[in-house]
């Protein structure tokens, strides 16, 4: 072009039509500037930008289609040099532009630029969003090598647009293998050592970045070991009085380091000698006698003790056999009805037999299952109410054969009630009529509700409650989605309630409406899961609803089967509570002293799994539990020891901290996640131990424990995990099982259920116990204050106060308002 400018004479004079000075308007446009490939980060637009001369107009075309005029940004000029006139012009892409296309083609912008000579186009600029999954394709895995041993850790960055950069960290500090010439990282972004030294014992992250996002892989321990190798012999000794001398040697060449082989042989060695003092015997025949009598004797003893293990075995397995075959889960039972035991008890509640049918005696344990048979269990006397009297009961049931039958053989084809633990402390079951009753599991906040009429009359149901270990059961789980509450069964499956049942579980996520998806899951018949409530989202009429709180939440359900709360993180402030607790022995017999540091889900079950656990093996609580809330940020959780005071003890930790992976958090799925800190007592009469503790977040929440106490007589804060008794026995039948005496409740039902003029009905009683937002699903219900009074039931059983829900009856300012005010004494 230029040299176009600089053309001379007349044959420039002639092809120009109007002279301009310097200027040659019939050359074809020419591009200073065209538009160029770049990357929609999140949603800001992306700028593309052409500059021609000469040019008399310059547009855009995005994938074929002219851009609108409107859309073009212009700017006229002259060129200084050659006077000919030039043109910018800019447009601006957005991320909906080119979502558009998303996986049809790639988004390209061209310009077209004309002059008075023709057109020309520039190169394509190719648009594309930015991101970064992530999921790593692969990570590096944890490698124990010996020295001087190549080693290579593996890594595949997370797909992405652009392509990620990786680089390695090792402890936290960058690799860089142009100051190690012992490190190098290949194409394929792996990390090579060539020759293990023991300094490249550490932690290792994969750090993958682009433009979007900065991703960090689940670190890797890597540890370099040392086998252990023999010094030379010593010289022999002297040759002593038995006729024998000796040489020794040690394993110290090199020795053993970081776990690496104890050296194999022995170190001492003896070799008979002689010399003028040592002493020469012989063995006598009397001898030899001793040593066959001796290992005769042990031989016999032997075989006695093998024959009383197989003995004792053969009798386990024998009482095994008959617990299991006697289980009343698998039997079934007869439906029966209520006659007296004495004909002058004034109190019993009769229910008309039919003559047709025939009577039989019902004789059961409420309570879980123990070895050995099961006592007659005697329904006590209610207040107020006294359906049935002490004593055997004998119970009527219209059509007893057909329904039990019926009964017995919906069970046996329920694939999950076949796989249920029974005989074990996470399991409760008991018998129930239409006067209702409650299970319980002990120590976990477990429990279901049956109110009075929810079975419906002359029905007799067995009905049976368990918690279920995550890892027995298959939960799958989509996305961001975690298990925030145990997987509870109640059923069986497929009887007929009149009334909603209410089920009680503990959960661990921290409530926030911005923050979580939360959706409750059931397990269908064929063993898939179903998401039956997405909380927040309910319909009035809906089978399932739920009331959620801080640390609890309560499913009302007229469907009985497997459930569990699922969520799913709506933005990084979503957080899980993590109890964490700190574990010790409480008897120390050897050097070596353990503190195991447990990342629990803040519920009752998961912490009565690991009180049981600890007893087992022998240790005590060492500091007061913390709670630590940990977020969705993909940061992995870390632990470390600090402080030890190196004249008493020496931590065994050979990297600077410990870590547990995000996802085996977050999952839910693993129980009794860990991590243990070994320390050495220099000395077996240390005793006292002050150190640190510190568990946190990377980026987010962190605790600090601060550890100072007599390991062989401070027991001060076992007392922390005396586990508070839920009340009663696990099965509750009838009025016993209510704060609310029936009579009383029936009043409160009958007055509150009608509208009133003036507000006193149960909506205003819902208000003032703090249930005003589920007003709509209380209506869609044939007795709305029953409803609430359930709810009440399920939320403060065993230590509700009664006063103050009489206190709120009272001041309803009800006319028979007084028939409600009862104390405590009187229930």
């Amino acid at each position: 072009l230029a040299a176009l400018l600089r053309g001379s004479g007349a044959q420039q004079s002639a092809t120009v039509a109007n002279p301009v000075p310097g200027a040659n308007p019939d050359l074809l446009p020419h591009f200073l500037v065209e538009p160029e490939d770049v990357y929609i980060v999140k949603n800001k637009p992306v700028l593309l930008v052409c500059k021609a001369l000469p040019a008399t107009q310059i547009f855009f075309k995005c994938n074929g289609e002219w851009v609108r005029q409107v859309d073009h940004v212009i700017e006229r000029s002259t060129d200084g040099s050659s006077g000919l006139p030039a043109m910018e012009v800019r447009i601006n892409v957005s991320r909906q532009q080119v979502e558009k296309v998303f996986g049809l083609e790639e988004y390209w912008c061209q310009c077209v630029a004309w002059s008075s000579s023709g057109t020309t186009k520039s190169q394509k600029a190719y648009i594309r969003i930015a991101y970064l999954r992530k999921n790593f394709e692969q990570e590096p895995l944890a490698k124990e090598v010996s020295l001087e041993q190549g080693i290579v850790l593996h890594c595949r960055p997370p797909e992405g647009i652009p392509p990620a950069e990786v680089e390695w960290l090792r402890n936290e500090d960058l690799v860089d293998p142009s100051l190690d010439p012992n490190v190098y990282i290949t194409r394929e972004h792996s990390l090579v050592v060539r020759q293990a030294r023991l300094a490249d014992t550490a932690n290792y992250t994969c750090v993958a970045k682009n433009i979007v996002a900065r991703r960090r892989s689940a670190s890797a321990a890597v540890i370099v070991y040392v086998d252990g190798s023999w010094s030379p012999w010593s010289k022999w000794s002297a040759c002593g009085l038995d006729c024998t001398h000796w040489r020794s040697r040690e394993c110290s060449d090199p020795a053993p380091r970081n776990g690496g082989e104890e050296c194999r042989g022995a170190d001492l060695d003896t070799r008979n000698c002689t010399s003028d003092l040592c002493v020469h015997t012989a063995s006598g025949p009397e001898d030899v006698a001793l040593y066959v009598g001796l290992i005769a004797v042990a031989v016999c003893l032997v075989l006695l003790l093998l024959v009383l293990i197989l003995v004792y075995c053969r009798k386990k397995e024998g009482l095994d056999s008959d617990v299991a075959d006697s289980s009343i889960l698998t039997s079934g039972f007869q439906p029966v009805s209520i006659k007296p035991s004495k004909a002058d008890n004034p109190h019993l509640l009769t229910i008309q037999p039919d003559l047709s049918t025939t009577t039989t005696t019902y004789q059961g344990s409420l309570c879980p299952r123990q070895d050995g048979p099961s006592p007659k269990f005697q329904l006590t006397n209610g207040h107020l109410l006294s359906p049935l009297g002490g004593g055997r009961h004998t119970l009527h049931h219209s059509s007893p054969t057909s329904e039990a039958e019926d009964f017995v053989s919906r069970l046996s084809t329920q694939n999950y009630f076949r796989s249920l633990p029974r005989g074990t402390s996470n399991m409760a079951y008991g018998t129930f009529n239409f006067l209702g009753g409650r299970l319980m599991i002990p120590n976990t906040g477990i429990s279901l509700l049956i109110p009075p009429d929810a079975i419906p009359r002359g029905k007799i149901y067995e009905i049976y409650l368990t918690l279920h270990k995550p890892e027995d059961v298959r939960l799958p789980l989509a996305g961001c989605q975690t298990l925030l509450s145990p997987i509870v069964s109640c059923g069986p499956p497929g009887v007929l309630l009149t009334r909603p049942v209410i089920l009680s579980m503990d959960h661990c996520g921290e409530p926030s409406p911005n923050s979580w998806s939360l959706r409750l899951k059931k397990q269908s018949c064929e063993g898939s899961w179903e998401d039956v409530l997405h909380l927040g989202e309910e319909a009035p009429s809906h089978l399932y609803y739920c009331q959620l709180e801080a640390s609890a939440c309560y499913v009302f359900t007229e469907q009985l089967g497997r459930f569990a709360l699922v969520g799913e993180a709506l933005s990084v402030a979503a957080a899980k509570r993590l109890k964490l607790l700190l574990f010790a022995p409480v008897a120390c017999t050897s050097l070596e002293y353990n503190i195991r540091v447990y990342c629990l889900h803040d519920t009752h079950d998961a912490l009565k799994e690991v009180v049981q656990l600890e007893k087992q093996l022998g240790g005590q609580l060492i500091q007061e539990p913390r709670i630590l809330h940990f977020k969705d940020s993909y940061h992995n959780l870390r632990l470390s020891i600090h402080d030890v005071p190196s004249s008493l003890w020496k931590s065994k930790l050979l990297v600077s901290y410990q870590e547990i992976p995000f996802y085996h958090i977050w999952n839910g799925s693993q129980q009794h996640l860990h991590c243990t800190f070994t320390l050495e007592r220099v000395s077996p009469s240390t005793s006292d131990l002050a150190c640190k503790v510190w568990v946190w977040q990377v980026e987010g929440d962190g605790q600090s424990f601060n550890i100072n106490f007599n390991i062989t007589k401070d027991t001060r804060f076992a007392e922390l995990l005396a586990l508070e008794s839920e009340g009663g026995v696990p099965a509750l039948v009838g009025p016993s099982a209510f704060k609310i005496p029936f009579l009383i409740r029936q009043k409160i039902i009958t007055s509150l259920d009608p509208p009133c003029s003036r507000g006193a009905d149960w909506r205003t009683l819902a208000q003032k116990l703090h249930l005003d937002s589920h007003l709509s699903f209380f209506a869609s219900k044939p007795s709305p204050t029953a409803m609430i009074l359930n709810l009440w039931e399920a939320r403060h059983f065993p230590n509700g106060n009664l006063s103050q829900l009489a206190a709120a009856v009272a001041g309803l300012g009800q006319p028979d308002a007084g028939l409600f005010t009862v104390s405590e004494a009187e229930c």
